[in-house]
């Protein structure tokens, strides 16, 4: 794994966090995979999400989650750290409470590279990703009201194209949803969480002329 690439790269390719706007636009959203879906005007809810990106001795992983089964809604589902920003925060500052509230990632310990692209989602929030480094793996404990498990997951498996495809259901006679999905194992990544990390992919690999082969560089 080329960290020093990696790291280089995010900084490059990611937009400063000093730039983020809370009246953004969303650039990705679960509508990208349904364009015919019916897109209800309304105020999209500000939320951010943490991706922590690890610099390990055998190479880069991501601290993900996994949803307590006791919640109301999304429950088992596979989510970074984040969730609604209180009045007056940052995407940043919200990222970063969120990571401390459910898994006790402690702030100090998270360098800010900068922000992705704005999701949304088709519940109605507006989610900005906040990409962090972490230099060593922390010590994390979850909030068993909300996290069942924290795990990690290599960097390279996440920036493989080859693991992302495109899943769909269907409810209630409807036409089929489109979603993206990277089952990792036992573990089902889907919905917005692949689809922030189909969209940091795009950022960061997509307009290079071998996008795989620079990708590969990041995971060597």
């Amino acid at each position: 794994m080329s960290l020093s690439t990696l790291r280089a790269r995010l900084i490059e390719r990611l937009e400063p966090a000093s730039g983020w706007r809370p009246d953004s636009a969303a650039t990705r959203s679960d509508f990208d995979l349904n364009p015919g879906a019916l897109r209800p005007e309304r105020t999209l809810r500000p939320a951010a999400v943490l991706i922590p990106v690890i610099a390990g001795s055998e190479g880069a992983t991501v601290l993900m989650t996994r949803r307590a089964d006791s919640l109301a809604s999304h429950t088992g589902q596979i989510a970074f750290p984040g969730g609604r920003l209180d009045p007056g925060e940052t995407a940043v500052e919200a990222a970063l409470r969120e990571a401390m509230e459910e898994v006790a990632l402690d702030p100090a310990l998270v360098e800010v590279l900068g922000v992705g692209d704005a999701y949304e989602t088709g519940t109605g929030f507006l989610v900005t990703p906040v990409v962090g480094w972490l230099t060593r793996s922390p010590r994390t404990t979850p909030a068993l009201a909300e996290v069942a498990e924290v795990f990690q997951v290599p960097w390279d498996f996440l920036m493989d194209i080859a693991n992302h495809r495109q899943d769909s259901y269907e409810r209630d006679g409807q036409p089929p949803r489109f979603f993206w999905a990277m089952p990792w194992g036992e573990r089902y990544i889907w919905g917005v969480t692949a689809g922030i990390i189909r969209a940091l992919h795009a950022r960061l690999y997509d307009d290079e002329a071998a996008p795989e082969a620079a990708a590969a560089e990041d995971a060597a």
